[in-house]
């Protein structure tokens, strides 16, 4: 799943390559991706680019006075073209869920892969109607977000770390890869409490948040579109990395699986060598 870095790093690229340019026509290829009506999305043609924003894991283009609001969710991503097929694409054939092509013919695809079809998109006069982005916490790399308001974020809700790091109600971006990454580096089991994090657990962990973002954002930069997924599977520290050795300690990386994701932590860097129970595990050594 495309997370903030990720996510930024779209932003800084459609940025350049879409803001003055004209929208010359949207088409909708999934029965499933456009989550609004009305607008309709031929109102988008003839339209001129003059933003892109991000939102959390929302990206944000504004052509006229319209948003064009893309959620990439799990599966989704989105591919820029140089050019198109003379022929139009044929609605709900593959991964091909909306096309987006400009005057120059150039333009945008969003594709999402596998059977759960989750990536949205909204065409809205204001980013603030689309709900997932009027319930989004504040922004982790926001200048305004500093370590006292992080830890009145925390002091809020009494949960497990991992999931209060992953709640966008909460904080705005963070999704399971780099809350994984995030507690590696803050030497923090993620099913600790955050009714149990001390005020130097809260700075360690807040410093590991934005050092791990901003880092993520930086290797992002530049990077073009296509290569962004492996740009961050490469960087991982234990994020999908079960059985092999950690980067600091040379521990192997456990998982702990749930029904739909997984984490990924070090017993000696995190949980002072104690394996995490994970369910799943314990029903197939039954």
């Amino acid at each position: 799943m495309p997370e903030l870095p990720e996510v930024e790093a779209l932003r800084d690229f459609l940025g350049d390559h879409l803001v003055g340019k004209e929208i010359a026509r949207v088409l909708p290829l999934a029965i499933s991706v456009l989550k609004t009506y009305d607008p309709p999305v031929t109102e988008l043609e003839g339209a001129d680019v003059s933003a892109v924003a991000r939102h959390g894991k929302f990206l944000d283009i504004t052509a006229g006075d319209l948003h064009l609001l893309i959620h990439l969710a799990r599966a989704g991503w989105l591919q820029w073209k140089d050019g198109f097929p003379a022929t139009p694409p044929r609605p709900g054939k593959g991964p091909l869920a909306l096309r987006t092509v400009l005057t120059g013919g150039d333009g945008f695809d969003l594709t999402e892969m596998g059977t759960t079809k989750r990536l949205a998109v909204h065409l809205v006069r204001d980013p603030a109607e689309v709900p997932g982005v009027a319930r989004l916490g504040p922004d982790p790399l926001a200048d305004s977000f500093d370590r006292d308001a992080f830890a009145a974020v925390l002091g809020g809700a009494r949960r497990q770390i991992k999931g209060a790091l992953r709640d966008q109600s909460l904080i705005a971006g963070i999704g399971n890869a780099y809350s994984d990454e995030i507690l590696h580096v803050a030497k923090m089991s993620p099913f600790k409490l955050t009714s149990a994090l001390g005020d130097e657990d809260v700075t360690r962990l807040y410093d590991a948040m934005r050092t791990t973002l901003q880092d993520a954002v930086e290797r992002s930069r530049g990077v073009a579109a296509g290569r962004l997924k492996a740009e961050k599977k490469s960087s991982m520290r234990v994020h999908g990395r079960t059985g092999q050795p950690c980067p600091v300690c040379g521990d192997t990386v456990l998982e702990v699986s749930f029904s739909d994701s997984s984490l990924q932590y070090c017993p000696t860097c995190q949980t002072g060598g104690k394996p995490l129970a994970d369910r799943r595990l314990s029903r197939l050594l039954k």
